[in-house]
């Protein structure tokens, strides 16, 4: 049995009067792809950023309810959320490298955080990082250059090397492929594949055929409710209830 990562109970979110994510109560699992899905506007993104607090920045969302990474209370006041970031890696839908040297990007956070203690470890890291993110051979000559002169999926290739390069432990994806071309998108997509091996990864995503890709497990949102999470197989092919089953075969989207 995989152990449980993230466990979220009774959560809420807020944006000023609007009522996003209703009561929502999941465990999501180590080791393994979970993918959130659902209509445009469900709030499978809006609960994605509770995972790591990213909804804190914006000035009128208010979460309420309980989220635990490890059976740590990730929303306890003592808990730094920049330091939570680096343990909860994100990847967004555009690729966004930073306006530096791809070794620059990947090395910002290792530096911030202190993890290497001189050039020669920094070095380490981004190599490791790199290799993580499947892009080290298309790479390794070029590090000086800037992140911004690479193709679309090379970017975000990038963008997934930079969020593991801090040791995540879980690694949220918000619907990464959505500005990538087939073959850009089928090499992230078995990058996603080999990353379950070393983080729970979890990724929004409006492609259903992606999500029973690369998931175990599956989440369909609607409507701000989770309806149904389960087994990815089972959602597809035989779901319970019967807005799951309206969303798969195209009744509702």
């Amino acid at each position: 049995m995989t152990e449980v990562k993230i466990a979220a109970r009774g959560v809420q979110v807020y944006y000023g009067d609007t009522h996003a994510i209703k009561d929502v109560d999941v465990d999501i699992e180590d080791k393994t792809v979970t993918a959130f899905i659902g209509p445009s506007g469900c709030g499978k993104s809006t609960f994605l950023r509770c995972l790591n607090r990213m909804n804190d920045t914006i000035d009128v969302a208010r979460v309420t309810g309980d989220i635990r990474i490890d059976g740590e209370d990730i929303y306890d006041k003592r808990v730094d959320p920049v330091q939570l970031r680096a343990k909860v890696g994100m990847v967004f839908q555009k690729p966004n490298p930073f306006p530096k040297s791809i070794y620059d990007n990947v090395a910002y956070g290792p530096k911030i955080h202190g993890m290497a203690r001189n050039k020669g470890e920094l070095d380490e890291i981004v190599e490791r990082a790199l290799r993580r993110g499947a892009l080290w051979d298309e790479a390794k000559d070029r590090l000086n250059e800037p992140g911004t002169g690479l193709s679309g999926g090379q970017q975000q290739r990038l963008c997934i090397a930079r969020a593991v390069a801090t040791e995540p432990e879980v690694l949220l994806m918000d619907e990464p492929c959505s500005a990538l071309d087939p073959i850009a998108t089928a090499q992230v997509e078995e990058l996603i594949d080999e990353l379950r091996q070393d983080y729970s990864v979890v990724i929004v995503t409006h492609s259903m055929q992606q999500a029973a890709r690369v998931s175990q497990k599956t989440a369909f949102f609607h409507l701000g409710n989770l309806v149904e999470y389960d087994e990815t197989g089972k959602i597809f092919t035989n779901p319970e209830d019967s807005r799951t089953e309206s969303y798969i075969t195209g009744r509702i989207g």
